[in-house]
Formats: structure tokens, C-alpha cells, sequence
């Protein structure tokens, strides 16, 4: 019969010298003169007496500890050190643990992390903790196969992520190939995966209004009651082409107004590479204008009760609601206007894509063409602003826009 019950165990109390209780077969519950109380399996190998921690008591129960020492009981019937045994397992837990998905996933993040924008960072992050890890986490990462992964992709197929399946197989053949290099694989199982993925259905852009549907807006925004901030920041988007986030969290201190310049640094970039947008004479009025209203601040367009907070994502798009353009016109599809007028009249496609800052498709290209274009893209941008200027006012004169 046991020796030890769990009212037993409750009732234990410490004293001044340590002194251990038997249970049965050689288990015994150790009491410090702490109050600490652990569970000890007691035995002999190879002619030595031996002892075996199983760990604390109440965190294990007498029922584990019972099961833990069977268990070293059964090792010993086996001829094999129960302490050696434990160590072993420990180990190929920790091993485990350290070659898992989860812990590569994050190391392969925590090294890529510095190159990329918060944007792109946050994405990365929101997907692999909801889509990836859940799925893929604590299995080793050398016991995962092809047809696994393809099981998690066809998951976000299934609810017509498509996107999202797409840099996930992106970030899972890095994450193999960080792997494999680590040498914790020797084969990646994540390549190809794009052979075997959902056609995904024709991408729908950011709503915007073709060249012809352009004077009737600038003549609506010109009568626009709305205010003024909030005009002069539609003009600048459509002046320079740059992304809503990149204009509504721009800080003054990005701005030479005297160059007619505006510099935004790589960390503010989806890119993350440094920016110059040159700044049409019509560009330069409005800012001008803008300073005197929010120029002691840091920022172009604060928020209404923090001028340290940028505006509201929204507040463009509220605008284009109240303007009567919902659905037809986005503050980011300006930029497939600009694109798509500038390519329409002929001029170069590197200047064009250099001002939208967008990345090279030819990733070899993009390591040599670091041109800026700076003064190509100057005249381009100012012809543009005039023929917008030309349209907003219903000029007889209106400057044709076309390539030099």
C-alpha cells in the first residue's frame, strides 16, 4: 500500500532539518526546512545508489510523480540509467524546441526585420503568427513536408487571400533556405510551390478617374468647402505622385522648399530606399501656404487634438466622398493616373517609375540603375503640375501634356 495520500501532502509541515517521507518503490516526497517540498525516486544501478528529481510538489501531483517513477522503473528494467535517460530526453527536447518552425521563423524575422519598413515588418508579422505558426509552429522544421505546406497555402486560398498565400510562399522558401543554410536541413521543401498555386482573380486597383473625368474633379475641388488642409493635401498628392502614408506622416524637416526638394529617408519608404521627389512651383505655393497654418509643428497634416499624430488615413477619402467621387477616386489611385497619363505621353518609363519610387522587377537591374533622374524627373513633374494647373481653371491656354 502507498504510504503517501493527498491529505497527507497537505498537511506536511516544514522543520528544521531537511527530512524526505517514503511513498512506494522507491518514491519519497523531500521537505526543506523552507517549506519546499520535491518529489525524489531513489534507486541503485550498476551497484550504486542513486536519486532521480521529478520535480516539486504541488506542481506535480502524486499521481505524476507515480507515473514519472514507473517510468524510471521501467528504464532500470531495460538496464538503462534513469538519470542518463532523462538527460537524453531533456536534450532532444531542447533540440526540438530550437529547430523548430516556430523558433527558425523567428530568427529568419528577427535578421530580415532591419531591411524592411514598420509596414512590411507588421504584415509579415500579423500573417506568420495568424496563418503560419498556428499550423507549422512546434513541429520540427526537418520533419515538415511539401504536401504540408501546400495544405496551409490552399487554406488561405480558401478564404481568397490570395495575396497573402502569395508572399507566404515567399517567406516560407526563406525561411527553408535560412534553414538549410544554418544547417539544420539539407533540402528545402519549400521551392516550387508557386507551380502548384490558385489562379488568383484579376487585382482590383485603386479606384481612379481617367484623364478625361480629371478637369470636372479639379473644378469640383476648387469650389470644395471643406477644409483647407485637406484640399491642399489631394493637390499634393496629385502634384508629386507619392503614397498617402508617405505625404499625411511627412514631417517638415523632409522639406527644402528653397531647392524645391523633398527628401524622404529609406526607413519612411515601402522600399526602404531613400527618396527625392522634386517639387513643382505649384507644390512649392501650397506648402508655403501650408506652413503658415501648421508650420510650428512637426508634421504637414497632424491630427486635430495631437499635433505630434499624423491626420487620418480617412481624411482624404472623406473628402472624396463629400465631393461626390466615392468608389471612383482613392488618395493611392492618383498614382495610377500620374502612371498611366505620363506613360500614355511618351515619357520615359525609368523616370516615371523612379518618381512613384517603385521597385525594379529585374532584381540585377535594380542593384546597378541607381539613377535619380533628378532633373529629368523636375521636368516631367513640372509639365505635369502645369497641365493639372491649366484644367483647374478652365484655361483657354491649357499646356498640352506631352514628352519633350
Amino acid at each position: 500500500m502507498p504510504g503517501l495520500t493527498d491529505a497527507k501532502l497537505r498537511s506536511l509541515k516544514r522543520e528544521g532539518n531537511l527530512y524526505r517521507i517514503a511513498d512506494a518503490n522507491g518514491l519519497c516526497i523531500e521537505i526543506r526546512p523552507n517549506g519546499g517540498r520535491y518529489w525524489r525516486y531513489r534507486y541503485r544501478f550498476a551497484g550504486k545508489a542513486k536519486m532521480l528529481s521529478l520535480g516539486a510538489y504541488p506542481n506535480i501531483s502524486l499521481s505524476a510523480a507515480r507515473q514519472a517513477r514507473d517510468e524510471a522503473r521501467a528504464a532500470l528494467r531495460a538496464g538503462k540509467d534513469p538519470s542518463e535517460t532523462r538527460q537524453t530526453s531533456k536534450l532532444e527536447t531542447l533540440h526540438r524546441r530550437n529547430n523548430s518552425f516556430t523558433a527558425l521563423a523567428n530568427e529568419w524575422y528577427a535578421i530580415k526585420r532591419p531591411g524592411w519598413s514598420d509596414a512590411t515588418a507588421y504584415k509579415t508579422r500579423l500573417y506568420l503568427d495568424k496563418d503560419l505558426l498556428p499550423m507549422l509552429g512546434s513541429r520540427p522544421i526537418a520533419e515538415i513536408t511539401r504536401p504540408e505546406l501546400v495544405e496551409v497555402l490552399r487554406r488561405l486560398e480558401k478564404r481568397e487571400a490570395f495575396n497573402v498565400a502569395k508572399k507566404a510562399r515567399g517567406w516560407l522558401n526563406q525561411i527553408f533556405r535560412y534553414s538549410l543554410a544554418k544547417g539544420v536541413l539539407e533540402s528545402n521543401v519549400a521551392t516550387d510551390l508557386d507551380v502548384i498555386a490558385a489562379r488568383a482573380p484579376d487585382t482590383k486597383h485603386h479606384a481612379h478617374l481617367s484623364l478625361s473625368e480629371l478637369p470636372e474633379f479639379l473644378q469640383a475641388l476648387e469650389k470644395y468647402e471643406g477644409k483647407v488642409t485637406t484640399i491642399y493635401a489631394i493637390q499634393l498628392l496629385l502634384f508629386t505622385g507619392v503614397r498617402p502614408g508617405e505625404l499625411r506622416k511627412a514631417p517638415w524637416a523632409e522639406f527644402d522648399l528653397d531647392k524645391a526638394e523633398w527628401c524622404i529617408p529609406a526607413s519612411r519608404m515601402k522600399m526602404r530606399r531613400a527618396h527625392v521627389v522634386p517639387l513643382p512651383a505649384q507644390a512649392v505655393m501650397i506648402l508655403r501656404a501650408l506652413h503658415a497654418i501648421t508650420g510650428r509643428g512637426p508634421l504637414l497634416f497632424p491630427c486635430r487634438d495631437n499635433i505630434r499624430m499624423p491626420m487620418s488615413e480617412n481624411t482624404v477619402n472623406q473628402a472624396f466622398y463629400r465631393l461626390g467621387y466615392k468608389g471612383k477616386q482613392t488618395g493611392h489611385g492618383f498614382r495610377h493616373l500620374i502612371s498611366t497619363a505620363l506613360n500614355e505621353q511618351g515619357f520615359n518609363r525609368d523616370w516615371i517609375e523612379r518618381q512613384l519610387a517603385h521597385g525594379d522587377d529585374n532584381e540585377i537591374r535594380a542593384v546597378y540603375n541607381k539613377a535619380q533622374y533628378l532633373n529629368q524627373r523636375r521636368k516631367m513633374m513640372q509639365t505635369w503640375a502645369n497641365y493639372l494647373y491649366g484644367l483647374a481653371h478652365n484655361s483657354w491656354n491649357v499646356v498640352p501634356i506631352r514628352a519633350a
